[in-house]
């Protein structure tokens, strides 16, 4: 059998009495404004935690808890604690009990219950607030303030005790709100901080769309606990979108139509405020707060209160939209660039890479890529990245031949402000926009010895400094290099630091040329095909077999950039649905000729005087066009520039 009560605790009202609390032996009963407590009293003259009643020797026995406004029973102020008599009456703010052993003991009362006239009637809204004390109002504001009618006197003292208390309450809560990471947690956090704050039991955070179409993003119902939301007085709610203006009504019971409400009805509502939650012109939502106390109804202070919090989580809504809006819209690029990052093919050479991609990248170690110019040394790079641990990470890639040594430096480690001409505000370099990420350094070998000197540094895991700056900077970047040249013979020639060498060299993977794997060169077309046909809307199918055969038979010297190329120029000029032999234009240079020609005789020449003589020709080639050449070489124009200088090159 359970245990009975030996007492019962009974709330009084003017015209009656409230809610009975059964007390049993063995279960402290407390009062408090915190929902913690047994019995929560929205007041701002009670304590968080004010009093609480407890058995012994078989008496009830009533004990102040410190509260800063005092516990009375009988009107007379106790000192910690007081054995409680039937009939005893206590005060605790502006709420009054009775302490009866027996409910028989109750006196007298009228007992008029606290609902409402049946009479139909059209909500009333006492008042309207377009502005609130608590924010600057806006820059041309309506008529702030409407009192329809003028509110009536009344003796409940502000929801809160001052403005400097309200002011720091809004600033915290702010703080919290710019924290919250979905609207949904969002809606719980502002709800949550007004029924603390006001005297409602009831809140809805509701989203509204630009056709009006409402949709709930919070509820909390302290009423009835996981009760589930119905939407109330859509009268009020049109009110408030149509108005912009936030709405009290303090009698609702003696106004509503609750024949049509089923809602208020069942929640008992007393008195209610809609605000409107918007930015600018923008409406983006509406909060409803709903009190069932007639005792203590919310009032004009609260709605103040309510419209500087809505006011400023407009501003928190949007910006929490926005970020998860780039956030998705990230989500989509990087889903993308994993998608460019793919290799395509299905060679026993790519499949080596493939290999190779899988195992480094699991690990930190430095990774150089090596392999001729257009093979792909990035799109390995960028595979390594995005099957790392650091996918979520930036991935910085920098061409170190396309900067001259001052630039690259500052590219790399970043400068301050006035540390060379033209360095006019600070910036950030590769290496700290790359950090908890990969940094892709292209073309490795046309790099300094000062700036190798600090790269070594980085790599070593030593902090570098910006240019002009003295404050030490230290990352958390994994180094994938890639080169195209013989980077043995620069070090033996001393244009390339072997301690930096061999800090790169950890792991190499080498990337085979095109031309050595033929089998590819079918699907990466089709793969370049599909992406330039999505992106110039052209209705292109695929390629003729006798495209195939002529794309397969040439040696590709540009490697897998030189196809790229090639398709996209035939998806652009083309006007079939299928690419056809005619429609490909491939290059002469290189394209292994006529098979029944004899080699060129052998001359022994160095690389050096090779490669000279390989540019001056390509430049003869271009009429001296050094940006086709460039392209041809597969080099960006500046190093086509140095190489000229360097070897001393003019135009015939």
């Amino acid at each position: 059998m359970p245990p009975q009560p030996t007492g019962f605790l009974v709330a009084c009202h003017d015209d009656g009495y409230g809610h009975v609390y059964p007390l049993i032996p063995g279960q402290a009963i407390t009062i408090g404004r915190s929902p913690d407590n047994t019995i929560t009293i929205k007041d701002d003259l009670i304590s968080r935690r004010h009093a609480e009643l407890f058995h012994q020797n078989a008496r009830w026995v009533l004990r102040d808890l410190n509260s800063l406004n005092g516990t009375r029973v009988n009107n007379e102020r106790i000192r910690g604690e007081i054995v409680l008599a039937a009939e005893d009456e206590i005060t605790t703010g502006r709420t009054k009990f009775l302490f009866v052993e027996d409910l028989d003991q109750l006196p007298a009362r009228s007992s008029q219950p606290e609902a409402v006239s049946s009479s139909p009637g059209e909500l009333e809204i006492t008042r309207r607030l377009a502005s609130t004390r608590y924010l600057p109002p806006p820059a041309a504001p309506p008529s702030c303030e409407q009192t329809i009618p003028a509110p009536p006197p009344t003796e409940r003292l502000p929801a809160r005790s001052g403005m400097s208390e309200a002011l720091a309450t809004l600033y915290r809560l702010a703080v919290e709100m710019s924290e919250a990471k979905t609207e949904e947690e969002l809606a719980e956090l502002v709800l949550n901080a007004l029924l603390q704050s006001t005297p409602a039991e009831v809140g809805a955070f509701v989203a509204v769309s630009e056709s009006g179409e409402q949709r709930l993003l919070g509820y909390i119902n302290r009423i009835i606990p996981g009760k589930s939301y119905h939407q109330v007085s859509d009268t009020v709610s049109q009110e408030v979108m149509s108005s912009r203006q936030a709405v009290l009504a303090e009698d609702v019971s003696a106004n509503e139509d609750l024949s049509s409400r089923d809602s208020l009805t069942e929640l008992r509502v007393a008195s209610l405020i809609c605000a409107p939650i918007s930015v600018k012109d923008t409406l983006l939502g509406l909060i409803h707060l709903y009190s069932t106390s007639t005792r203590v109804r919310l009032n004009s202070d609260d709605l103040d209160y309510t419209l500087a919090v809505a006011q400023h989580l407009g501003t928190v809504w949007q910006k929490l939209r926005k970020q998860t809006e780039l956030s998705a819209e990230n989500q989509v690029l990087r889903s993308q660039l994993r998608l460019e990052s793919e290799l395509v093919g299905r060679s026993p050479a790519l499949k080596m890479v493939e290999q190779q991609i899988s195992r480094v990248a699991a690990t930190k170690a430095t990774v150089l890529i090596r392999g001729e110019s257009g093979v792909g040394k990035e799109l390995v790079a960028r595979a390594i990245h995005f099957s790392s641990p650091r996918r979520d990470g930036p991935f910085i890639c920098l061409n170190c031949a396309a900067l001259t040594e001052t630039l690259l430096e500052s590219e790399l480690f970043g400068h301050e402000k006035g540390a060379f001409t033209g360095a006019t505000e600070r910036m950030i370099g590769k290496f700290e926009a790359a950090d908890r990420g990969t940094i892709f350094l292209d073309e490795i070998g046309e790099m300094t010895q000062a700036t190798q000197a600090k790269l070594l540094r980085v790599l070593e895991g030593q902090p570098f400094e910006r240019v002009g700056g003295n404050v030490p900077i230290k990352v958390d970047v994994r180094v994938v290099a890639a080169t195209n040249r013989p980077l043995e013979e620069a070090v033996r020639l001393g244009r390339f630091r072997k301690d930096l060498y061999f800090r790169l060299q950890v792991v190499q993977i080498d990337v085979p040329p095109l031309r050595e794997r033929p089998d590819d060169v079918a699907e990466i077309a089709e793969h370049f095909l599909r992406r330039f046909a999505r992106e110039t809307g052209r209705k292109v199918k695929g390629f003729s077999p006798a495209a195939i055969r002529k794309l397969q038979a040439h040696r590709w010297p540009g490697n897998v950039r030189e196809l790229r190329n090639v398709v996209e120029r035939a998806v652009a000029l083309g006007s079939n649905p299928i690419i056809d032999e005619h429609d490909i234009w491939l290059s002469p240079l290189d394209s292994g000729g006529d098979s029944s020609l004899p080699p060129p005789a052998y001359s022994p020449q160095s690389l050096e005087e090779m490669e000279r003589e390989h540019i001056l020709k390509t430049l003869e080639h271009t009429d001296w066009n050094k940006s086709q050449a460039a392209a041809i070489l597969g080099i960006e124009r500046s190093t086509l520039d140095r190489k000229i200088k360097a070897f001393g090159l003019r135009r015939s």
